[in-house]
């Protein structure tokens, strides 16, 4: 389905009535091309990538609503765009327009000055049933956001297909479909844009997929190329060198299980280095024992791999968690900065993955520089800093016996954003305190379509072990100390099996001294970027996913998503605020 504001209907007649002021008027809500310059430049007046920048800092230099004034700060407009879930977007802007993701990949954009929708595209993906809309899905129909480039706003959709859609109408322009028809991949993570080129992964590594991430070309959606991150069956040969070296780390018949390794959310890119980087995530099954009964590393599963974007070829990995056994992705957002360590400046790249250690890594090498335990961490004692390798505690790798281990399969940092501050120097993460039971299962029979842990299973296939409840907190980390600078506890909350990952909030730190992030209950919070003070809060929908900034007419906003998709007590909505904003608020329903 496709809506068009009646606002967007203009005609000639009226600007020859009107005049050329008019028309520079209605200018300033027209789409604009976003080009390579403008992504790199990435001013704070707008918003036009995930992370705001190529190097993922969730960070805007934008300082008008600051440590000062934020007690002022109140609803500018809001505006429900609907939802059957959970809410992950990041909203981007440009030239004055917001456009955003809602569940079941509806697309959206909406004028930022008054918050008018001027279209929405409803992709009709199938609800309901098993599978839904073609693919198993683990955690909901949830989507991240979208990628703009040229005149497009590029979507990958929970069905497998990557579209892009006219920035101005809301039409599609292409779709490719980016993973096997039929089979249980789904993508839910925002798509990235470097040198022309629309960057995507996929999920489903439960589900006995193979991952892998695809680059298209941004004007014709022509594929440019495709990594796997894990090999294949040998018997078919591998798809280049870096499998082939993969495959000796890999034991058994993996492949009749997938492998995993999917790359459904963390990427970034250094234009200076010409370096793509992505996280990849968990093995498939859980279990090593299983998938890989002779041991092994399990490459690339859990690592951050750095590419070439123009052709795909693998420069270096790090793996965070080798012969991966307890769901620790590392598709957790990362960041690129240049810290002084020791009175010299490096390259470095950051990710607070979901194993509980804060690594610094030297971004053009992959070497490990540091790495600490940022939250309670029993399955590994430290990372040793010379083979770059955990050194695993007795009970790490669980028997049948089982053994209570933290992080759990929720882990430490999930997806939601991290942000980073030059001005503080500090790294501010939505973490979390988990622990989890891990244990092999007696039999265990590979089901397609199905969840394949690895792990004992309880009713309806959802995971038996014992979970704790989690403790939840905004973290600032200095990377350089590798130390915590000041913590704040938001409020507790019971993770559900599929790993209860959409409690807390993504953070966005600006240069007015502020942190802002929130809490399950539908808090949104500003924070004293350097001491932690919480400054200011507004009560919202419970779910609030990143908040990002922006700034019109001499005026800085900041615009965030809420609502967990019941209609009945909290329907997806984009909030805007404002200094001084007198909006009426509606009515929060629980």
């Amino acid at each position: 389905m496709l809506h068009i504001s009646s606002r967007m209907k203009w005609s000639a007649a009226i600007f020859s009535v009107m005049g050329f002021a008019l028309l520079a008027v209605f200018a300033q809500d027209l789409p604009s091309r976003v080009d390579n310059g403008a992504l790199l430049a990435a001013r704070g007046e707008e918003w036009l990538t995930y992370g705001h920048d190529y190097a993922e800092t969730h960070h805007s230099p934008l300082d008008r609503i600051t440590a000062s004034n934020v007690s002022r700060l109140g609803l500018a407009w809001s505006v429900e765009v609907g939802s059957q879930g959970l809410v992950e977007a990041t909203p981007l802007i440009s030239n004055g327009i917001i456009y955003g993701t809602t569940t079941w990949s509806k697309v959206f954009a909406i004028n930022a000055r008054t918050g008018e929708t001027r279209w929405e595209w409803d992709p009709g993906i199938v609800r309901g049933g098993a599978p839904a809309g073609g693919p198993s899905i683990c955690c909901g129909p949830i989507n991240r956001g979208v990628a703009l480039y040229g005149d497009k706003v590029y979507a990958g959709l929970l069905d497998g297909r990557q579209v892009a859609l006219n920035a101005e109408t809301g039409a599609v322009v292409w779709a490719v479909q980016t993973t096997p028809p039929g089979r249980d991949y789904s993508v839910s993570g925002a798509p990235r844009v470097v040198k022309g080129k629309v960057i995507i992964g996929n999920a489903g590594a439960e589900f006995g997929v193979r991952g892998y991430v695809t680059a298209y070309d941004a004007e014709t959606g022509v594929r440019a190329w495709r990594f796997y991150t894990v090999p294949g069956n040998p018997a078919d040969g591998f798809e280049n060198e870096a499998m082939r070296r993969a495959a000796e780390t890999w034991t058994g018949e993996w492949w009749k299980y997938g492998g995993g390794g999917t790359v459904w959310d963390g990427m970034a890119y250094d234009a200076e280095a010409d370096l793509l980087y992505i996280g990849v995530g968990n093995g498939s099954p859980w279990n090593r024992n299983i998938r890989s009964p002779g041991g092994g590393d399990n490459l690339y599963l859990t690592s951050i791999l750095a590419m070439r974007p123009d052709s795909g070829e693998l420069v270096w990995h790090y793996q965070t968690s080798p012969g991966e056994d307890w769901d620790y992705t590392a598709v957790q957002p990362m960041i690129l900065a240049n810290l002084t360590i020791d009175g010299q400046e490096r390259r470095v790249l950051m990710q607070a993955p979901k194993n509980g250690f804060f690594y610094v890594l030297d971004r053009i090498t992959g070497k490990l520089i540091s790495a600490e335990p940022y939250v309670e961490v029993t399955w590994a004692e430290r990372i040793d800093t010379v083979t770059g390798r955990p050194v695993e505690t007795p009970q790490a790798r669980y028997g049948p016996e089982g053994a209570m281990l933290a992080p759990g399969p929720a882990g430490a940092h999930n997806w939601h954003p991290m942000s980073w501050n030059p001005g503080t120097g500090l790294v501010y993460i939505p973490g979390r305190l988990s622990r989890f039971f891990y244990s092999r299962p007696e039999n265990f029979t590979y089901q397609p379509g199905r969840s394949n842990w690895g792990v004992p299973t309880g009713r309806g296939g959802n995971i038996a072990g014992v979970m704790s409840p989690a403790q939840e907190f905004v973290l600032a980390w200095d990377p350089v100390a590798q130390k915590e600078r000041w913590r704040f506890s938001l409020a507790a909350g019971v993770p559900t099996a599929g790993g209860g990952f959409n409690m807390n909030a993504g953070t966005l730190s600006t240069a007015g001294n502020l942190v802002f992030s929130g809490d399950g209950r539908g808090l949104l919070y500003a924070f004293n970027a350097e001491t932690g003070e919480k400054l200011w809060s507004f009560q919202l929908y419970p779910n609030i996913a990143t908040p990002m900034t922006y700034e019109l007419d001499g005026r800085q906003y900041v615009s965030v998503l809420s609502g967990n998709g019941s209609a009945a007590s909290a329907p997806g909505r984009l909030y805007t605020f404002m200094l001084d904003g007198t909006a009426s608020m509606p009515v929060v329903r629980r």
